[in-house]
C-alpha cells in the first residue's frame, strides 16, 4: 500500500480520466498532476532552503487551492491551510503561528492581508502575471524532501468553536489512509464525482473530501458551499460523493422542496453531526444514502454509527475510546434513563471522550505545547467533547466541556437538551447555551433558526416542552431567541462562543422569557414577526 500522497499523485501522471472539473473546464489527472509539480518547482525555488518550507494558502474551494494540496504533496513540503474568514490579528497570528514562508492568494483574499505586519513573509498572487511566469519558467521538479508516511503534509486548524484554533499536523500516511478508508466503504472508483464545498482548510474537507478523490481517481468538484446552488451544481456535475461537517444538510433542507429534488445522481453523503432528523429527510428528498459519523480534528477520538444505532446516538467507538471523569480520571457510570428516556445518573454517567491508549496520529499541535499538554493528560487524550453510553455500549454526545451548566443547584449539558429541541417540526437549527444567573450559577438559554416559512409561537413552544416526557423541568430554557441565522464557524458550526457572549439579547431577532417558577413565554423585545 501507498505510505504518502506524493508516491501516489507520482502514479497519476499519465492518467488521462477527469481529475478536475470547475465551471466550462475540465483537468484530466495527467493535466492537474503536471501543473502542480510546475508550481512545486517554482515555490521551492523562491524559498529559504535553511527554513522549514510552509506555504500558507488563503484560497478558497478552488482549482488554486487543490493545485496547491497537490503541488506541496509533490514537492515534499508543507501546506497550512489559512482560514479564509479569519481577519486582522486573529488571521495574522494564524500565518506566524503556521511559520509560512510564502502564501498563496488571489485577488479576492488579497485585500484580507492588508495592514498585517508578514514580517518579509512572500506574498503570491496565483491569478497574476509574475505568478504565471514563475510557474512557466520553473526547472524540473526536485522535490525539497523525499517525504515518509509520518512526514507532515498539511497543517489544519481546528474550528475554533471553543477558543483561537490551534494547528493540527496532518501526515501524509493519515491521508492516505483516511481516503482509503472511507472509498473502501462507499465504492468510490474513478467513474465518480466528488463535490468539494467543505473548507479544504480543514480536516473534513481534506480527510472526507480531497483525500477520496485523489486515493480513488475520482474527478473532484471544488465549490464554495450554497444550499441554494446545492442541487444545481449536483446536477451540473453529475456528483456522486460529497462530504459535510457542522450544518449543511440542515441549511439545504431549509430551502423549498422540489417534487423532482431526488431526480439527481448522488449517492452517498458522508459527514459530522447532522441530527437523526435531517439524515432521514436529506435521504428520503434527494434519494440517497446519508453517513454520519464523530471524530476530533486531531484524528485522536472516532466515532462510527452502524446498522440499528438507536435515535440520539453517534454510534460506537473505535477501540480505546472511552468516557472519562476528568476529576477521578476513571471511566464514567453507564448511563441510567427513567421509563422516558430521560438521563437519571447525569453526574456519574457523562464525562469527556478519550482516547485511553494514547494520541492515536495525533502528534500534538504545532507551536503550541501548552494546548498539546492541555490535550494529553495523564496518558490519555482528551477530547474536550462530553459525553455518556448505554448499556450497550452506544454513545450520547453531550456538547463540549464549556457546554456544563449548572441550574439551581443541578448539572446539565447542552447536547441532550439540543436533542429534544430539535424535534420541533418548525426548527432548522437549535444552539442550546448557559448565561449567567442574576443569583448563582447558569440559566438555560436557547438560540432557534426557523425553517423557511415556518412560525413558532410562545405558547406553542411551551405545550411542545410540556409534551416532551425525557424534558426535565429544569432543562427548559428560560431565555429563546430566534434569529434568521446563528454565528457560525467556516465549517458551519455554530458558534457558541459569540452567542454566550451576547448574553440575553435578541440580537436583531425575537427574544422570549419566563419567569423562575413559570413555564409561560412572553416577548421580552418588541420586533417584526418572525417567520
Amino acid at each position: 500500500m501507498l505510505e504518502t500522497v506524493q508516491q501516489l499523485l507520482r502514479q497519476r501522471r499519465n492518467d488521462d480520466t477527469p481529475a478536475l472539473a470547475s465551471g466550462e473546464r475540465m483537468w484530466t489527472w495527467r493535466e492537474h498532476v503536471a501543473e502542480a509539480e510546475a508550481e512545486a518547482a517554482a515555490l521551492i525555488t523562491l524559498a529559504d532552503p535553511t527554513r522549514p518550507l510552509h506555504v500558507g494558502a488563503v484560497l478558497p474551494n478552488s482549482p488554486a487551492m487543490l493545485r496547491a494540496m497537490a503541488a506541496a504533496a509533490l514537492g515534499g513540503y508543507v501546506l497550512c491551510g489559512i482560514n479564509t474568514t479569519r481577519r486582522g490579528a486573529g488571521l495574522l497570528a494564524d500565518i506566524r503561528r503556521s511559520d509560512c514562508q510564502l502564501l498563496l492568494v488571489d485577488p479576492e483574499h488579497r485585500d484580507l492581508l492588508d495592514g498585517l505586519d508578514l514580517n518579509g513573509i512572500q506574498v503570491l498572487d496565483v491569478t497574476g502575471p509574475r505568478y504565471a511566469e514563475l510557474v512557466a519558467t520553473a526547472p524540473p521538479l526536485v522535490p525539497h524532501r523525499e517525504v515518509a508516511g509520518g512526514d507532515t503534509l498539511m497543517m489544519i486548524f481546528t474550528s475554533g468553536t471553543s477558543g483561537d484554533p490551534k494547528v493540527v499536523r496532518l501526515a501524509h500516511a493519515m491521508a492516505i489512509m483516511c481516503g482509503a478508508s472511507l472509498i473502501f466503504q462507499y465504492d468510490v472508483t474513478p467513474d465518480d464525482v466528488c463535490y468539494l464545498s467543505m473548507p479544504l482548510f480543514h480536516s473534513n474537507g481534506v480527510a472526507a473530501g480531497w483525500a477520496v478523490a485523489i486515493g480513488s481517481g475520482a474527478t473532484m468538484v471544488p465549490a464554495r458551499f450554497s444550499p441554494s446552488r446545492f442541487l444545481d451544481d449536483l446536477r451540473r456535475y453529475r456528483v456522486t460523493y460529497l462530504n459535510y461537517v457542522g450544518k449543511p444538510l440542515a441549511l439545504i433542507l431549509s430551502t423549498p422542496e422540489r417534487p423532482d429534488d431526488a431526480d439527481n445522481t448522488l449517492r452517498v453523503a458522508f459527514g459530522n453531526e447532522a441530527t437523526d432528523r435531517d439524515i432521514a429527510e436529506f435521504a428520503r428528498r434527494f434519494g440517497c444514502r446519508v453517513v454520519d459519523s464523530f471524530g476530533s480534528s486531531e484524528f485522536a477520538v472516532i466515532v462510527v454509527r452502524e446498522d440499528g444505532t438507536p435515535p440520539g446516538s453517534i454510534g460506537r467507538p473505535y477501540p480505546g475510546v472511552s468516557i472519562y471523569n476528568s476529576t477521578t480520571l476513571r471511566e464514567c457510570a453507564v448511563a441510567e434513563f427513567d421509563e422516558h428516556g430521560a438521563l437519571t445518573n447525569f453526574d456519574d454517567a457523562v464525562g469527556e471522550l478519550v482516547n485511553t491508549q494514547g494520541a492515536g496520529p495525533f502528534v500534538g499541535y504545532y507551536n503550541d505545547p501548552a494546548a498539546t499538554a492541555q490535550r494529553m493528560r495523564h496518558g490519555m487524550y482528551w477530547s474536550g467533547d462530553l459525553a455518556y453510553r448505554d448499556a450497550d455500549g452506544w454513545i450520547y454526545l453531550a456538547g463540549r466541556t464549556a457546554d456544563w451548566m449548572r441550574v439551581d443547584g443541578e448539572n446539565l449539558a447542552a447536547g441532550p437538551i439540543e436533542r429534544i429541541l430539535e424535534r420541533l417540526p418548525q426548527v432548522s437549527q437549535v444552539a442550546v447555551y448557559a448565561v449567567p444567573d442574576d443569583r448563582v450559577g447558569d440559566q438555560v438559554m436557547a438560540a432557534l433558526v426557523l425553517r423557511d416559512g415556518a412560525r413558532l409561537e410562545p405558547d406553542d413552544f411551551a405545550k411542545f416542552l410540556a409534551a416532551q416526557p425525557d424534558l426535565s423541568p429544569k432543562a427548559w430554557p428560560r431565555y429563546v431567541r430566534i434569529n434568521d441565522g446563528l454565528p457560525t464557524t467556516a465549517t458551519n458550526k455554530i458558534l457558541k462562543r459569540a452567542l454566550m457572549a451576547a448574553g440575553v439579547s435578541a440580537e436583531g431577532g425575537v427574544l422570549w422569557t419566563r419567569p423562575a417558577r413559570g413555564t409561560a413565554y412572553r416577548p421580552a423585545v418588541e420586533t417584526n414577526a418572525m417567520s
